[in-house]
């Protein structure tokens, strides 16, 4: 539905998480995916994150939804922003894919926001990589060198950053896509009433590395590893650590995490796990494994939900990792690569499927989780 129009090897060795860049008319004869009324609808829903951000007599606001109302959305200066749409509307999902020549686990979501003119967010740094696709009508947008800038509470839900010297200054029409990696102030206003697409890439750090795998551990692991003494002997300074007590704590702390394989289990569980509400709906009467094949020998195709995460390791193949649950496809990992590397799936799984009951009963599994649907 959409064809990126970029040299990915070029923009991977000179831009990516290097320096911003406007890809003029990366979507030719683009086409919004979503239309404005079904925005305003998609923010009225409880399962979706959504913020209403305008200004007021020089004052920045910014309500968070579900909305019943958009009567700011009548004046200018306001933008309404929609977060994981692609979770949720299936034109929308197809905008993500062009971008999937990144790895699959890095993508977070796609936002979409509404803005009526000089509606924006203001001046903000984001820690993320993020794509910003022009959809209808144009607007402004000015992008500066990383740099350390001043951020403070614009209200208590916006951060701003101060000014910047801009090393991009451009007016964006539909089909164009700005680049910014992490780290970079920008800042956009609408210069007419305008939709614009923001595919954005996670880079947990460091703390949410941490808390997440605190958490796995103390949830796996009841009879965790506990300090012990190598050697006591009389102590002249009772009041001092001494450095081979400091070697066994930290013994202790890492003994979970003794090599990258060993991360394996807890990192799959969690990258794999949906960051905002999935769109589920399980079928009202569960498949049966001939069922799935008779669907395939019909021309079915099986796409995967908007916004499953569902990832491998090349260290253990065996393993996949699908909305925060591992599953095994030991045998025929062709097919368990196979589903996470494609969002849909045919008739190349036909044979392989009628001649594996294993792999057959795993697809199966995951149709009647509502994880793959038939088109």
């Amino acid at each position: 539905m959409f064809e990126l129009d970029l040299d990915i090897n070029d923009f991977l060795d000179t831009y990516w998480q290097k320096k911003p860049i406007v890809i003029k008319q990366g979507f030719i004869d683009f086409e919004d995916p979503i239309m404005p009324d079904e925005i305003a609808g998609l923010a009225m829903e409880d399962e979706l994150e959504s913020r209403l951000v305008y200004q007021e007599a020089g004052q920045w606001h910014a309500q968070s939804g579900p909305f019943s109302s958009f009567e700011r959305l009548e004046n200018d200066g306001a933008t309404l922003l929609v977060q994981a749409v692609d979770h949720w509307h299936q034109d929308a999902q197809q905008l993500v894919r062009p971008f999937r020549f990144l790895p699959n686990w890095r993508i977070d979501d796609l936002m979409v926001s509404y803005s009526t003119p000089q509606g924006g967010v203001g001046p903000h740094i984001d820690n993320y990589d993020v794509f910003i696709i022009q959809g209808t009508g144009k607007r402004h947008w000015r992008v500066g060198a990383k740099s350390e800038l001043q951020e403070f509470a614009a209200h208590g839900a916006l951060k701003h950053c101060e000014e910047f010297a801009a090393i991009i200054d451009v007016e964006l029409e539909a089909g164009d896509i700005l680049y910014i990696p992490s780290g970079h102030p920008h800042e956009g206003y609408a210069v007419e009433t305008s939709v614009n697409y923001s595919v954005g890439f996670r880079a947990p750090d460091q703390n949410d590395l941490l808390s997440s795998f605190t958490d796995y551990c103390i949830d796996s692991n009841p009879d965790a590893p506990r300090y012990t003494d190598r050697e006591m002997l009389l102590r002249e300074k009772p009041g001092q650590i001494e450095e081979q007590e400091l070697n066994e704590i930290h013994r202790v702390m890492l003994a979970n995490c003794t090599s990258p394989e060993s991360l394996i289990p807890w990192f799959g569980l969690m990258i794999s796990e949906a960051k905002h509400d999935l769109d589920i709906a399980e079928p009202e009467e569960p498949h049966s494994a001939q069922e799935v094949i008779d669907m395939f020998e019909q021309g079915a195709q099986f796409i995967r939900l908007g916004g499953l995460r569902a990832v491998y390791f090349e260290q253990q193949p065996q393993s996949l990792f699908i909305n925060g649950e591992q599953f095994n496809c030991e045998g025929f990992t062709q097919l368990g690569h196979h589903l996470c590397d494609q969002d849909e799936v045919g008739s190349e799984l036909l044979e392989l499927l009628s001649e594996d009951k294993d792999a057959l009963n795993l697809f199966t599994r995951l149709v009647n989780c509502g994880y793959w649907y038939a088109d």
